[in-house]
């Protein structure tokens, strides 16, 4: 049987390992920093979204780019396989809105304790504050990797799965992509993907903190609709945050550097614009001999409140029995699409995934094998994949790092 080596011990990596050294191979599992997955620590808050219990067929409904590549992969290993590894390996899980995947436990750390208990009982070879410096490669067969010690390991067979350059803390520093274009492959232009935006308006600051639930967006480019979705959002001290806003910017990635765009949030999708208006009339009936900015507490949270009073332009300080029909419209609208100036997308420190990587063209779709290089494979983030948030980016790293494993020869 062969000598594999797999580079990162992240999800990928792990699950390629766990799956070539089930298959009988010969595994060492290369990890520089001081422990396994420690981007799975921070996924989903230290919770670990696992996967996502959609059917199979959804999953590529939710990958951004190159969905179709992953169709052996995918149904190779299903994010119902996925779940099943785990629960027979003694995680115990639950589904919870929106078909996402967590551990009943809510610790990220148990589901790295599962991934380290099935390596270490198939007999991978693991070996910590190890850095690949560069890919041995002779006559487009793969014969080692040359660590940073100046040591070198010999294999015929080679999975990369170093992830992209999202949570640089996290030791992802883009070793991959250098691998990868030494070795001959395209490396598709780098983006930060489902990470947080920036905004113009300097009132911004003043919503710090705020959490909107049961909200929509809206995101255009010069009155044409690039993005519409409902859900959950969060204001931070330079623009927008939470699920809503960080699936908004991988489907918003193709305009990263057509900045600024205009969004607009409808703070009451429930409701259409004449029952607002009548729920408005009803709010100020009741406290007619009121001034407006104590008229309108019952609408909005609290921090909401200043910036809205300024933006709907009448005086806070007016009787709501002296507000003119115009003003209240105006109001309404304003609810309804609540302006916003997107500035800029945070950095890669910020961003949960990398939008870009290995050229898909250049590996085969069925094994994940190099088409340049003999017996060199790719696996989860360093490839040109991205998906939305749920659990989906966490199935592409499982399945592509499966499907490796259990590719080689």
């Amino acid at each position: 049987m062969s000598n594999v080596i797999v580079i990162g011990g992240g999800a990928a990596g792990m699950f390629a390992a766990i799956q070539a050294a089930e298959k009988g191979h010969k595994v060492v599992l290369l990890e520089k920093n001081e422990k396994l997955g420690k981007k799975i620590y921070i996924t989903g808050k230290g919770r670990c979204n696992i996967t996502n219990a959609c059917d199979t067929e959804e999953l590529f409904q939710n990958v951004m780019r190159n969905s179709k590549f992953l169709y052996s992969a995918f149904y190779t290993f299903s994010n119902y396989q996925v779940m099943d590894f785990f629960e027979q390996n003694g995680l115990r899980i639950r589904t919870e809105r929106g078909e996402r995947v967590f551990p009943q436990s809510d610790h990220s750390s148990d589901v790295i304790a599962v991934l380290k208990r099935a390596l270490e009982k198939h007999g991978v070879e693991i070996r910590l504050h190890s850095e690949a410096k560069e890919l041995k490669i002779e006559d487009n067969q793969i014969e080692g990797v040359i660590l940073s010690n100046g040591k070198t390991l010999e294999a015929k067979q080679v999975i990369v799965a170093t992830g992209g350059c999202s949570y640089v803390s996290t030791g992802s520093t883009g070793d991959g992509y250098r691998f990868a274009k030494e070795a001959g492959h395209t490396v598709t232009k780098l983006h930060p993907a489902l990470v947080p935006l920036e905004v113009e308006e300097s009132w911004i600051q003043e919503l710090q903190g705020l959490s909107l639930k049961n909200v929509s967006i809206e995101i255009e480019k010069d009155g044409k609709k690039l993005y519409e979705a409902f859900g959950e959002m969060l204001f931070t001290h330079y623009g927008v945050s939470g699920p809503l806003i960080l699936s908004a910017s991988s489907a918003i990635n193709d305009y990263i550097e057509k900045m600024p765009l205009q969004m607009t949030i409808d703070l009451k999708p429930a409701l259409t614009e004449e029952q607002l208006d009548k729920r408005i009339l009803r709010d100020f009936e009741e406290n007619q001999n009121r001034q407006y900015k104590n008229a309108v507490q019952k609408l909005f949270p609290a921090k909401l409140i200043p910036v809205i009073i300024r933006l709907s332009g009448i005086s806070p300080e007016k009787k709501v029995n002296e507000i003119t029909k115009e003003e209240r419209q105006h109001l309404v609208k304003m609810i309804k699409h609540f302006p916003l100036t997107l500035s800029h997308f945070r950095d890669f420190n910020e961003a949960i995934i990398t939008r870009g990587g290995v050229s898909v063209k250049q590996i085969n779709p069925s094994t994940m094998e190099s088409k340049l290089v003999n017996g060199l494979f790719f696996a989860g983030e360093v490839l040109d994949l991205d998906a939305l948030t749920g659990g989906f980016n966490l199935q592409i790293a499982w399945s592509t790092g499966y499907l490796a494993g259990d590719s080689i020869k």
